[in-house]
């Protein structure tokens, strides 16, 4: 059998006006197109649907049976289509985003409030996490985006760079270091210094090693948080850098933050996807909107 939507859609309204005149005004077709439907439907079938007579049309009793099961089908179709078309048109929507904590509580409410000015009826959901599962999140499908640092490639998950700035020196107010007209990392070494666990010691350890052969860039402390650093930083034990798009959160600890030369390191920061896998419109219009923001508010404060 092929059955059309077109005859259902015909045949439900007769169905509901009792009139072929009325059923075609309802769906802006000629009365012989309307009656050409059903005659269709009728013979795809093999049954009679409709009693015609000179005075009155009504159902037969199998098109009474097969109009509840119909209109029902349709309702139902209908709604699905409403609710594609506010998905396109971000009239609703869900987004999942996962971040490292310091980005999740610097960056990206900054982001989220400013899109929502713009789609109010757009839900987005953060996962502040570890900076190491961010591509686990969105590998399995627990978020739709992922915002992080560099990390190890994975053939399952996109990357495409968000921006690239360089590390900033962090230190109290009235430090030995606010004295110098510029901060070089051989300067800050000769302090506590205060580091993240993990890759981001890891990596730069072998970059600094890299471009000073002499510098000796050893950690008094690595803790798992950026805020925990910037907290005993502001304790007065020692000095930590973080990358600019933190500066809200440096500020809230009063903090000085001053970039920091000899050599210049730079962190890329990415947006993760799932390979292959097509992100909603409200996702996609999100990771749109991020990319146009950092454009216009991280990289031009850099």
């Amino acid at each position: 059998m092929s059955v059309t939507l077109r005859q259902l859609r015909a045949f439900v309204a007769v169905a509901r006006t009792g009139s072929f005149t009325l059923a075609a005004e309802s769906l802006f077709v000629t009365q012989s197109a309307l009656s050409g439907l059903i005659k269709e439907l009728e013979q795809t079938l093999g049954l009679r649907l409709v009693d015609r007579s000179t005075r009155k049309i009504q159902l037969s009793d199998m098109g009474r049976d097969l109009y509840a099961l119909v209109d029902k089908i349709i309702h139902d179709l209908d709604g699905i289509l409403d609710e594609v078309a506010n998905l396109k048109a971000l009239k609703q929507g869900l987004v999942r985003i996962a971040a490292p904590q310091l980005m999740a509580c610097t960056l990206l409410p900054e982001v989220i409030a400013a899109y929502r000015v713009e789609h109010p009826e757009i839900r987005i959901r953060l996962v502040d996490c570890a900076v190491e599962s961010v591509m686990s999140r969105v590998f399995t499908g627990e978020v739709d985006l992922g915002v992080g640092p560099e990390r190890d490639p994975n053939s399952d998950v996109d990357a495409t760079t968000l921006f690239e700035l360089p590390f900033m020196a962090v230190f109290p107010t009235g430090h030995p270091l606010d004295s110098l007209s510029e901060v070089r990392w051989a300067d800050i070494v000769d302090y506590p210094f205060i580091s993240l666990q993990g890759q981001f010691t890891e990596r730069l350890s072998d970059e600094l090693r890299a471009a000073v052969r002499d510098l000796k860039f050893v950690p008094s402390n690595e803790v798992a948080f950026m805020s925990t650093a910037l907290s005993m930083v502001n304790a007065g034990l020692g000095v930590t850098a973080c990358i600019p798009y933190a500066a809200s959160l440096v500020r809230l600890y009063q903090l000085q933050m001053r970039p920091l030369r000899e050599p210049v390191v730079n962190r890329r920061f990415f947006v993760f996807t799932r390979n292959g896998r097509s992100l909603s419109p409200a996702a996609e219009s999100f990771k749109q909107f991020l990319f146009r923001y950092v454009a216009e508010h991280v990289e031009r404060s850099a």
